[in-house]
């Protein structure tokens, strides 16, 4: 018997407390057992650690903004707060460790800042090492401003990956000892609003998530420079489809065979087939999500499932995953949790 503990980030402006916990149990494909691990305000995004004995959190407190680590039981799974890192302004929207535990990373959507900690024995945050204010803005109504929407490693974590929705911006920072220095950039298409990435398992390709323009960019990455070329863009919803749909999350198969992305609007996750030759995608299906404006999903860490997060219905969808085809079939749905945001596993 199988069960994997999983956690939920959430939006606070409504019935959400914090930080939810779940469980998944493998042998009766069932989500059980949601429950307020962690009270907190804003924590939309959560990050565990590598070693599974931390969670980062981004979170609010107040007028300030920062982020929030928490030490997690081994076996229960339930998180003991540590300390909190906060400034002026909004809290981030999305938060990355490293595998070694020694760097978190912050985007921060409304400030523009990315902002790096260095990490104490015990997963604690230490004061900002480095924080980069972003300049820039896109032909879009809503890229008055630069957007920081993700800052993660890349596979070997020489870099620091920043996304910028606001001015079309692939960002890689040089990353020595949590400093962050500028040392390239891509350019998207104008208006087109990257919002997350993901890498193939080989490291040579990654998949770059558009919100606003709704694609997924194929790039070549180089690890020698930290430098990207697009090859590919492939659209995540119908040509017919002419509602508001805002690109959310991007995840990849640990076999690098499949990459899944979601779609607010559209309400499902576009599956596509990986060339492995190329890196470049062929669309295989859409799924719905069965549920409204789906924000993040994640796949357990057998991959045999996969989990979403419909953030205005606040529900969880559970699916089981094919292996083979990367096609996903409906188990559970209408698993309720307030305000959903961002989902992970241990």
């Amino acid at each position: 018997m199988t069960k994997y503990i999983g956690y939920v980030g959430t939006y606070t402006k409504q019935d959400s407390k914090g930080v939810y916990q779940f469980t998944l149990d493998t042998d009766q494909k069932t989500l059980s057992d949601v429950k307020l691990a962690a009270e907190l305000g804003n924590p939309t995004y959560v990050t565990v650690s590598e070693d599974s004995y931390n969670l980062y959190a981004v979170s609010k407190e107040g007028e300030n903004g920062g982020v929030t680590s928490f030490s997690i039981e081994e076996g229960t799974g339930s998180l003991t707060k540590l300390n909190v890192e906060t400034a002026a302004g909004s809290p981030p929207c999305h938060v990355s460790v490293d595998k070694d535990k020694n760097t978190v990373v912050t985007a921060n959507y409304h400030t523009k800042n990315i902002v790096s900690y260095r990490t104490n024995e015990d997963g604690s945050l230490n004061s900002p090492t480095s924080v980069i204010e972003h300049e820039g803005t896109g032909p879009h109504e809503r890229q008055e401003k630069p957007h920081m929407h993700y800052a993660g490693f890349t596979p070997d974590e020489k870099y620091v990956i920043a996304i910028d929705l606001g001015s079309d911006r692939v960002i890689t920072y040089a990353a020595e000892e949590g400093e962050l220095t500028e040392v390239q950039v891509l350019k998207t298409a104008p208006g087109s609003g990257p919002r997350h990435i993901t890498f193939h398992p080989n490291e040579k390709y990654a998949y770059v998530m558009t919100e606003l323009s709704s694609e997924v960019l194929v790039l070549h990455y180089d690890e020698k420079d930290g430098s990207f070329i697009q090859q590919q863009a492939i659209k995540t919803i119908p040509e017919t489809f002419t509602e508001t749909n805002d690109g959310s999350a991007i995840h990849i198969s640990s076999d690098g065979q499949f990459v899944y992305a979601g779609n607010r609007g559209h309400n499902s996750i576009a599956i596509y087939q990986v060339d492995q030759a190329s890196g470049q995608l062929t669309f295989v299906e859409w799924t719905s999500t069965e549920g409204n404006w789906p924000r993040d999903f994640v796949m357990d860490p057998s991959e045999d499932f996969l989990i979403a997060t419909n953030q205005k219905s606040n529900t969880m969808t559970l699916f089981e995953r094919d292996k083979a085809t990367g096609k996903l079939s409906l188990v559970q749905s209408d698993v309720h949790v307030p305000e959903p945001v961002c989902v992970k596993f241990l």
